[in-house]
Formats: C-alpha cells, structure tokens, sequence
C-alpha cells in the first residue's frame, strides 16, 4: 500500500522548476529518498516528468524520450500561455475598464452602458443598468398609486390640525414596515396664520365719509391669506391686472395712481406674496385677489372653478416660519422677537370671481388695455378708481407643532452624501393635486427602492425619503429643516427631487430646475414613455412641436416651491416636475375646496394613473442615476453658459458706467475664470482612472458643491437668507445690479423689478450702491471658481 502511494504521489508531480542546485538535488532525494528510490546522476533545473508505467524504476536514470522532448518543448509552452493570458488580460481590461468585481464594491461603476453592482450575495449576479432600470419599472408597476392619491385626498390634513397628525403617524408606520436603514421625525414649533372663527374678515362698501355701509358677502369666509397684515384698510378701488410691478407702472403712466388705495387684482403670473409686495412698494394701502376665468383654460369640455370660491394663498415673500427668520424653530427655542423682512405690512383677501364681478361693475375711469380684459360678464373692464372700500383682516397667530417624516436606504459607499426627495404632506382643502399626488408617488418609491434592496440593489450614496408638514404656509417644514441643518447639508446633501405640483394636467412638462440637472433630464426624457402619446417617449412628445426642448420644458424654480429653498437659500441643486395642460393654466382647483380626487379625475379624463406613473418613473430613474453613477451626473458646464447669459445682459450698459467713470471688468474676468475653472475640472475627470476612488470623491464633493459656490458668503443668511446670486433675492443678486443699472437711463422715475431686487420707487442711480452691488458679485462669482479649480495651489488667478 505504501509503494503504490508513493507511485500515486509522483504521477501528481508533473512539472517542477528548481531554483539553485544544492537544496533542489536535497529536495528531490529526500522525495525519492522516502520512495526507496536512489537519486538521479544528473539533474535538471528545468524537469518534466511524465508519468512512470509499474516497474520501470530502472529507467529513470536516463531521461529518455519524453524528457528531451518536454525541455525542448518548455519554453514555447511558457511563452504560448504567456501571450494567451496577455491577450485575455487586456481584453478583460478594455470590457470592464473601472468595473472590476474583484477590486470590492467601491469601485463599481454606473453609466449608461456599463452601469452595475454586485448584488447583496455575491450568488446574485451583476446588476447593470438595464437591469436596475427594468426592476425598478417592475417592482414600481405592483404598486397602488390611484388608491393612494383617493385616500389621501379624503383625509383632513391642515398643518397642526389632528388629521394632520394622525396622517403622520399613519405615514411613518408605514415607512417603518420597509426595508429602509432609517426612520424617524422631527417636529418644529412654528407660527402660523389662521383666521379668527369669532372675528371673520370682511368686506364693506363705504359712504363718502368713509364709514363702512353695505357688506358684500364672502362666500368662502375660510379662505384667507397667512401672514396678511391685519386690521383695516379704507380706500377707493383700482384695478391692477396681475399686480406685477410693470403693471402698477403702467397704471401710473396711464394716470391712475395706486397710492393709498385698494388694489384689486387676478390670480396668476407671479404668487399672492409678490403682488402683496408689488402693492406695498407703490403705497397700495390693500389687495383683493380673484381667479378671473380668462386665466385657466377655456372649451366646451373643460371644467372650470366656480364663481363663488375663492383661492387660498399665503402672502409671506419668503419661505420657513416668518417669526423666527434664518433660525430653525425646534423645541420652541425661545429667540429674540423679529420677524421676516418679507411679511406685508398692508391687509391682503383671497375673494371669488362673483364679488369681483361687483367691484369692477363699479369702477369707472379710463377702459383697461386690451392684455387686461378678462372674462368676467362686466364690459370693458376699466381701471377706476371706483367707489370706496372697507377691508378688515382679523386672522391670529398661533404656535403650531408641524412634524417631517424621514426614511433613510444608507449609501454603500458614500453614505454621508445624501440624494434627497420630498412631498408636500397637508393641505389647506382637500388637495388631491397639491399634496395627495405627491405623497403617493412618494410612498411608491419608497416601496419601489425598499423591493429593490431586498433583490441586491444598494445605492452608492443614501437616499432619504421626506414627507413635508407646513407646506402651504410656505414651505415652512422644509425650510424649518434646512435651517436647522444647513451647516451639514450643503457639505452632504447632493441633488433635491420636489414631487409637488407634479400632475397638474396631462399634456405639456415642465422641469423647474437648477442648470446642473438639465443635462440629465434630457437623458431621462429619452428613456420615460409619454403617458398620453402611445409609442413616444417624454422627450419625443416635448419637441415634437419645439426642436429646442429646453425652451419647451426648462423653466427656473419658483420661490414657491419647496425646490427654491434648497437651491437659493441652502445651495442644493433642485428639480421639480409638473404635468399641465396644453393651454393656460393647467389645473383651475388648486388652492381651493374644489380641489378633490374627483375633480383631478375628470381634468385628466381618466388619464391620472398613468401620469402620475410617468412622474413615478421619471423621478425614480433620477434617483438611481444620482445615488448610483460611480461620478455624479451634475453638468458643472452649464452655470458657464448662464453666467454669460446673465452677465451679457450688462453690455448695452458699458457706455453709461463708463462715463461715469465705472468699468465691468472685473466681474467680466472673474466669468471668464469660472469657464476656464470648469473646462480645466472637465480635463481632468476625462483623463483620469476611473478606478481611483479617492480621486473620484474629491471630483465629486467639488461638483456636489457648485451649486454653493453661488451663494453669496459676504451676506448674512439671516438678514439675506435667498444668497444665491442669480435665484436669489437682494442687493447681492444679478437681478438686483441689472435692475439698479437700468436706473441709469430711467432716471429713477420707476420701480422695475422692484420686487425682486429691492430697489427703492423714486430714487436714481447711486453709485456708491452699485461698487457695493458690483463688488458682491464679483467676488461671489470669482470664489466659485476658485472652488472648482481645487486646492489653492490649482487656481490659475491672480487676486
């Protein structure tokens, strides 16, 4: 038994390469040795062996046939293997470049064509993109969202009410049942405007001594405008279009002046809080506010709002709990008493297009401009003034409990970057198309990525999921969070997703975005079906009447959407989608009673399943592609083109600040730094290893922080909290210096742009203002490229 195992061991050694000849020779007698065999006379450093038939031991002291012919043979079976193993190591190289399984997971990579991860158990296999994006359509098609959004909407949800916290309570135990890493709220003490129940606001005509007579009916005596300035105002009627600053101009130059009277005004154009602020700058001393029917869509089978409900409307030019600007109101923190520069000082009332209708019947002067007549049954509309008016506002404030609810999938390789999508939770009504749609589609990804982790998926950076509270006050939850955070959050989070406002109708798409995200958008479109055009992708149906898709669907974020925020006040990217109607304002019912799942049902006609898929879907392949790509998708590019956009905007001002002995080229140098910064930045990510995951990291927290690089750090966030300087609001802004320099050829006698850039109706040129304007911006947008050049020793600049 012992010879034949020892016959069995030198069948097994069929090549063996000694190095040396001493212990070579000690090793091979020591083998033989054990064999009983006697050691060869001649060795070979170099030795193949073949296998030995039974009894042939006396041979072994010549190497034979075999022996001779495997020396001879070595070397080119050595270099034969050598040249099959380079060929398949470089091919392997070239089909997974940056995508090695074995380097661990930190160095997959996604793109569009070689987008993959490994799976939680190895035994899953490879996910690449295609496989990612066909879970998650899968999983996301199983879902419910007509049932939701019906549900929803039937619930009694006004921030602080009981509903409100009953719906949230709902809300996190159901987060709390999927497979998310993280789940918890917080909860802000916050104040919010509400009517007075014992003192309703009200309406009077007012006789020529000005004492209240008549009151004309407020059929809806609930709505009303938070944050309005309360008490009376008195005064005769004017009307004011949409009660734009140009409006008001025009109103002046056709010799009716605003000053110290009631304005009355239409819904649409800018928000409730701009046309209050509008008014206050031209000395209104109120504003009534009405949905004309000329403003939403007109035909036979449209349904439109009725003439007696009047829309809601907050009138605070801002964002977050007013009475605690700039400072997060957690645990009712106790802080000094100031308020936002942003609240009215003058009463403000939403009224139905009935009492509208008895106003303008009474108005007499001039006959408004064509552009001005809408389609109320009163002709022509005229811009008065008319008879005087009576306005009381009686609404209270009261300290309110909101509460944000948060579930967390942590990121594998960046879990402290964070992709961040949110919905709007309460309603001021029923708000199926305010808030019900978002929460559900919010929901369903939740659902969608919590399936997709139990089948392998795990994100490179963390996804957190966030149901709002205080959204129709003005974004107050949201806003309350960020201020909260914002030392943490512009370091960590990456891109906001808003899913409010997202259905609105059914035909056209808009994108409110950042300019970094507009790139990726556009590969979005192309991959998402249209909801109403069979065969037709998003991006297809956008430019089918339009070849520049970007003027058909980009549109810049508006300050009240919760996306605003966290671009201008925290700067994070944000995007936020909307479905409207082809024609005119999409959807009638927003902000009203009448804003119920049946009403949204019959607009779409039938059609709001399918939409609020398309929305599902197109938000959800963001999110893989933001959490996911091994190098954020952000097109840092972009912000080149617009600060030429912008700052070309000054050229036809040249000659006048030359002669005033002023120049621009300062800040025309600190453009042309950013571009450069941005093609240098673009070099370098091209030309490097997409493997080297410290090199990647470093690229993208410098890409993730672009759109902070555009805050103004010479402003305080709490006396300017909107910094950025083209979003933004203020004397730092573009706006507010282009606004300031056409002063030069007005000679001061306007206000244009009054509301957005502060200046000041009646005062000229001032030209230690505009150093000061010029200076902020200059330095604001030389910083940013100096913090997309990278370490100091990188920035090709000299100060």
């Amino acid at each position: 038994m012992e010879r034949l195992w020892g016959l069995l061991r030198r069948r097994a050694t069929i090549y063996k390469r000694v190095e040396g000849t001493q212990q070579g020779r000690l090793e091979e007698e020591e083998e033989d040795r054990e064999e009983g065999v006697e050691p060869s006379a001649h060795f070979c450093p170099m030795e193949l062996r073949g296998p030995e038939p039974l009894g042939s031991r006396p041979a072994r002291q010549n190497l034979g046939f075999w022996a001779v012919a495997g020396r001879r043979a070595a070397p080119y079976l050595v270099l034969i293997a050598l040249l099959i193993f380079t060929g398949a190591f470089l091919l392997g190289y070239v089909a997974f470049r940056g995508s090695c399984q074995a380097c661990g997971d930190d160095v997959l990579v996604v793109s569009e064509d070689l987008n993959h991860e490994l799976g939680a158990d190895s035994h899953q296999g490879t996910l690449y993109w295609s496989d990612l994006q066909a879970m998650f359509l899968q999983l996301l098609g199983e879902g419910h969202l007509e049932d939701i959004i019906r549900q929803t909407s039937l619930r009694q949800r006004m921030a602080g009410s009981a509903g409100m916290a009953a719906l949230a309570q709902d809300i996190r135990e159901a987060l709390l049942h999927q497979q998310l890493d993280h789940v918890w709220m917080d909860t802000h003490y916050v104040g919010l405007q509400f009517p007075d129940p014992d003192h309703p606001n009200t309406l009077h005509w007012v006789n020529a001594s000005g004492r209240p007579e008549e009151q004309l009916p407020l059929e809806d005596p609930d709505v009303y405008c938070p944050y309005s300035a309360t008490g009376n105002a008195t005064g005769e009627l004017v009307y004011a279009h949409y009660g734009r600053s140009e409006d008001l101009q025009d109103l002046r130059a056709r010799g009716v002046e605003p000053t110290g009277r009631l304005l009355l005004v239409r819904l649409g154009m800018i928000n409730f809080a701009q046309k209050v602020a509008s008014a206050q700058d031209f000395g209104a001393r109120g504003v009534l506010i009405y949905p004309d029917p000329a403003d939403f869509s007109q035909g036979p089978h449209k349904i439109s709002l009725s003439s007696y409900r009047a829309v809601y409307g907050h009138v605070h030019l801002g964002t977050g709990d007013p009475y605690t600007p700039g400072f997060p109101s957690f645990n009712q923190t106790q802080f000094p008493p100031v308020q936002s520069s942003g609240l009215p000082s003058i009463p403000a009332q939403p009224i139905s297009a009935d009492i509208a209708s008895l106003l303008l019947r009474k108005l007499e002067g001039p006959v408004a401009p064509q552009e001005w007549q809408g389609h109320l049954p009163v002709s022509p509309y005229r811009l008065g003034p008319g008879p005087g008016l009576h306005l009381g506002v009686n609404n209270h404030r009261a300290s309110t409990p909101i509460s944000n609810i948060f579930g967390c999938i942590e990121g594998r390789s960046e879990p402290d970057h964070y992709v961040v999508i949110g919905a709007q939770r309460d309603a001021w009504g029923p708000g199926a198309a305010k808030s019900a749609v978002g929460t559900a589609i919010l929901l369903e990804l939740v659902r969608t990525f919590s399936s997709m982790v139990s089948n392998g998926f795990r994100p490179r950076r963390s996804l957190l999921f966030i149901s709002w509270d205080g959204g129709d006050f003005g974004s107050v939850g949201s806003t309350e969070w960020l201020e909260g955070y914002l030392s943490v959050l512009h370091l960590k989070a990456v891109v906001y997703v808003s899913l409010d406002n997202a259905v609105l109708g059914d035909d056209k798409f808009h994108a409110k975005t950042s300019p970094l995200l507009i790139s990726l958008i556009e590969n979005i479109l192309k991959q998402v079906d249209s909801p109403n055009r069979s065969g037709q992708t998003l991006y297809e149906q956008v430019v089918f009447n339009n070849h520049s898709w970007e003027a058909e669907v980009i549109r810049p974020l508006p300050m009240d959407s919760s996306a605003y925020s966290f671009t201008a006040f925290a700067g994070v990217p944000a995007v936020e989608f909307s479905f409207t109607e082809q024609d005119g304002p999409a959807y009638p019912f927003l902000h009203t009673k009448e804003d119920t799942y049946e009403n949204l049902h019959r607009v779409l006609r039938g059609r709001l399943p399918a939409v609020a898929q398309a929305v599902a879907q197109l938000a959800g392949q963001l999110l893989i592609r933001l959490s996911h790509d091994h190098l954020l998708p952000l097109d840092f590019g972009r912000y080149g083109d617009v600060v030429l956009r912008h700052i070309g905007s000054l050229n036809e001002f040249s000659g006048d600040l030359k002669a005033r002995g002023l120049t621009l080229q300062w800040v025309y140098s600190a453009r042309g730094d950013y571009i450069r910064a941005a093609e240098k930045l673009r070099k370098e990510i091209y030309s490097s290893e997409e493997s080297d995951e410290r090199l990647t990291r470093m690229y993208n927290v410098r890409i993730m922080r672009v759109e902070f690089y555009f805050l103004s750090q010479y402003v305080s966030p709490a006396d300017s909290p909107f910094r950025h300087i083209f979003l933004g609001r203020g004397d730092h802004t573009l706006g507010a210096l282009l606004d300031h320099v056409r002063l030069l050829r007005s000679g001061g006698s306007g206000a244009l742009g009054a509301v957005s850039s502060q200046v000041v109706p009646g005062l000229g040129f001032q030209e230690s203002r505009f150093r000061r304007q010029l200076a902020l911006l200059t330095w604001t947008l030389q910083g940013a490229a100096n913090a997309l050049s990278g370490d100091v020793w990188n920035i090709d600049n000299n100060f």
